[in-house]
């Protein structure tokens, strides 16, 4: 690492920007699976847009943060459809329902005893498949490496017996892992995964077609087929001689967080920076995929190694680590119903300054940003329920939710 291993209660935090592990907020101011035969598919276009509350000035927004629950590390969040619970996953490998603020007596998934957990390690992403059969998790197993698995959901829990490995990635070093995974609009499945770790890309992964490494992922996983997932035919790389088929995005240096707006379909990126910039990427919904957000030719705005690429998607809000910041977790749009001035909105923190802070495009440029006067320690992730309230996840424990002030 280039500077600070970032802690939380004790523990290092999966999130170090600097290469020997991996705002308030925003100063303005992983080399894998074998690919398998292209299937034919239609992109699905982005969600159809209702009728939508009048957004108010972020500044006449007040929020505050409602404990909803305490937990072992908290790290992820997912729904599944048809279900009033919300699933949340603990870094330490195991998965809870939390229903009206009461945790589930026995976990619905334990990967505890396959894990590693140094650093940025350990359960690092849950969602559930478009039908709610199936629910999958990324982890870092006991050699590092990280695995994308599937397991078919019945009686309120993962059975066992149901497991199948959907992905795996040989990971060079211990950090930069990624772990979000989601369900996009066209029902396939999003991965992201960092650039293998170290510090300043060594390997050049995030700007290489033959890597997996630094790059978000899009999959379509087959339960119950003779191979785990096949590669939908308009993916941008599918017929490029040297190209891994299963990239959607590249130059990516650890998106540790990334989400659909389930209004617009746009795919928001939080990309976590090296030792200067941290960047928020969005790629408009129904848009084919293939952009390149700059990493390692560039860190945020700003060059690293060094041109921009030609075809680089600068992205469209960046802030220094001068303001205290280190590592920012991407968050959502805010769609719900309960804080109606803030619809349209994107929320995002960083895990060492713990505000909230929000912002607003208006023809993919900036138009507004600013934190949102409420903070909490250690961040860790945001997570959405089927109304499209917004959660924060801390890894010192607290689950909340975000209500208006």
């Amino acid at each position: 690492m280039t500077h600070r291993t970032i802690l939380a209660i004790g523990v290092a935090m999966l999130l170090a920007p600097a290469c020997g592990g991996g705002g308030s907020t925003a100063a303005s101011s992983p080399s894998g699976s074998s690919a398998t035969t292209p299937t034919p598919t239609t992109a699905s276009p982005p969600p159809t847009p209702v009728a939508s509350p009048k957004p108010l000035p972020l500044g006449s927004i007040h929020l505050r943060l409602r404990k909803v629950a305490t937990m072992e590390e908290p790290i992820a969040l997912a729904v599944r459809p048809g279900d009033s619970a919300l699933y949340v996953a603990e870094k330490t490998g195991r998965v809870f329902t939390l229903r009206d603020g009461q945790i589930g007596n026995t976990p619905v998934l334990d990967v505890s005893d396959r894990l590693s957990l140094g650093g940025e390690q350990g359960l690092l992403g849950i969602a559930f498949g478009p039908d709610g059969r199936h629910l999958y998790a990324d982890y870092t197993d006991t050699g590092g490496n990280t695995q994308v698995t599937q397991w078919t959901f019945s009686g309120g829990r993962a059975q066992p017996s149901s497991e199948r490995g959907i992905l795996f990635v040989r990971q060079p070093y211990a950090n930069h892992n990624g772990g979000q995974i989601a369900f996009g609009p066209d029902g396939d499945l999003y991965v992201a995964l960092g650039d293998g770790g170290s510090g300043g890309d060594p390997q050049g992964n995030g700007q290489s077609l033959g890597t997996l490494l630094g790059k978000i992922l899009r999959i379509r996983p087959t339960p119950g087929g003779p191979k785990p997932y096949v590669i939908p035919n308009d993916n941008p790389f599918v017929r490029r001689p040297g190209a891994r088929p299963e990239i959607w995005a590249y130059g990516l240096r650890n998106p540790w967080r990334f989400t659909f707006d389930r209004q617009t379909g746009d795919l928001w990126i939080g990309d976590v920076g090296q030792s200067a910039w941290e960047e928020i990427d969005v790629q408009p919904g129904g848009e084919r995929g293939g952009r390149n957000y700059g990493w390692s030719r560039t860190e945020g705005d700003h060059p690293y190694l060094g041109a921009a690429p030609a075809n680089w998607t600068r992205p469209v809000f960046e802030y220094s680590h001068a303001s205290g910041g280190c590592a920012i977790i991407g968050g959502y749009v805010y769609r719900g119903s309960a804080i109606p001035g803030l619809w349209g909105a994107y929320l995002f923190s960083d895990n060492c300054l713990g505000g909230i802070a929000a912002l607003r495009l208006r023809q993919g440029r900036l138009a507004s940003e600013r934190g949102m006067g409420v903070k909490v320690s250690s961040p860790s992730s945001f997570g959405q329920d089927g109304g499209g309230e917004l959660y924060l996840l801390s890894l010192s424990g607290a689950v909340y939710r975000l209500a208006r002030g």
